[in-house]
């Protein structure tokens, strides 16, 4: 009887002590760096929350220069296209993408929605980024589909004095959870 009490204690202390299964994010930020000829660094980043209640997911995604002496802007003869894929894992959900920037256009494919953006000339930080919203829905019942990841990546082609470059593919990846 003691060696059973004694198990069963050592067993719940170690149950206790076991950190909890960690559930997939609702929120989830993804940032790629790439060197530029004038030894600053593009930063490209990525931005997804979701919400459960709704069955929705707010985004951003954007760039910007980061120099020794933070991050900034891009110069008056800059021309950039970021396209933006957002999809989900699952194909019998269907995600409607509404996008806000000055320039943009969003192409919906059935399981996917392409979003590009135009950017030019110098300006404030939030000028280089598209916000938007993502509504997730099922295919057959046309209700909120909530079990699934939804997946956004984005890259950008930054073309201003001495720079012609594309970045490599940055994505975040969130739930309803």
């Amino acid at each position: 009887m003691k060696r059973l009490v004694t198990a069963l204690a050592g067993v719940g202390l170690m149950l206790t002590l076991t950190p909890p299964a960690l559930a997939p994010a609702a929120v989830n930020n993804a940032t790629s760096l790439t060197p530029l000829p004038d030894g600053s660094q593009l930063e490209t980043f990525a931005r997804l929350n979701c919400h459960p209640v709704i069955g929705s997911c707010d985004f951003t995604v954007g760039a910007d220069r980061k120099t020794g002496d933070g991050v900034t802007g891009f110069p008056n003869d800059l021309w950039s296209r970021q396209s933006t894929t957002i999809r989900p894992n699952s194909r019998t959900a269907y995600l409607d993408v509404h996008a806000t920037a000055q320039y943009d256009r969003v192409m919906k494919d059935g399981g996917s929605d392409e979003v590009t953006t135009i950017y030019m000339g110098e300006g404030p930080l939030d000028k280089y980024q598209t916000v938007g919203r993502i509504d997730s829905t099922d295919w057959h019942t046309g209700q909120p589909r909530l079990d699934i990841n939804v997946i956004a990546c984005t890259h950008i082609q930054v073309v201003y004095s001495g720079v012609n470059i594309t970045s490599p593919s940055t994505c975040a990846q969130a739930n309803f959870s």
